[in-house]
């Protein structure tokens, strides 16, 4: 039996396919992410979703190795992952009261059998408005140095998200209602309950 490798290091990416019954294993990959203005919100996750997925698959090359990247844009200018605390304010101070985009890019590949799949996800994220005060009790509860925007849909996130339209799990990290359909056409199945 061909297993599944998760080539991410997100605790919240593991959680959403151990939650929907799938047996994984995890790889982080050794792959810098890449950030480029010049890029758009769907270009930059998927190049990085290739190439974490590549370089995991190209060491496992019987395993079906998936592979992903999100990153949320405001008014089509890309936000990452914020540096510090300070920077994580900020972002959360330009999202305030309005909407963004959230975009991930899965790649599902078997490096032996060739053919990788590969597909993206978008989401509208309305935030509530946010005063100084909330944004640091935000920040108080919340480690928002390795989430793109400086979030996190659950927990905590209620606190500032007012709405979402389209895949809760894409803003998460992971589009299931996509992953799941294209993870069956590698057979790979979630455990029945």
């Amino acid at each position: 039996m061909v297993g599944l490798l998760l080539a991410s290091g997100s605790p919240r990416r593991a959680a959403l396919l151990a939650e929907a019954g799938f047996d994984f294993e995890t790889v982080s990959p050794r792959i810098e992410e890449k950030f480029d203005v010049d890029f758009t919100l769907r270009e930059l996750t998927m190049w990085n979703a290739i190439r974490k997925g590549t370089s995991v698959a190209r060491m496992c090359p019987d395993r079906i190795v998936l592979a992903a990247d999100t990153l949320i844009a405001l008014e089509g200018k890309v936000i990452g992952k914020p540096a510090d605390l300070s920077e994580a304010a900020q972002i959360l101070r330009r999202l305030s009261g309005r909407t963004h985009d959230v975009c991930s890019a899965v790649f599902i590949y078997r490096f032996a059998a060739g053919q990788p799949v590969m597909f993206h996800e978008f989401s509208r994220v309305r935030f509530r408005r946010l005063s100084t005060n909330k944004i640091d009790n935000y920040l108080a509860k919340v480690d928002p140095l390795d989430k793109a925007g400086a979030y996190t849909a659950q927990g905590c996130g209620a606190e500032i998200i007012a709405k979402i339209d389209g895949s809760y799990t894409n803003v998460i990290g992971l589009p299931m209602e996509k992953t799941v359909v294209v993870l069956a056409q590698f057979g790979i199945q979630p455990k029945s309950t």
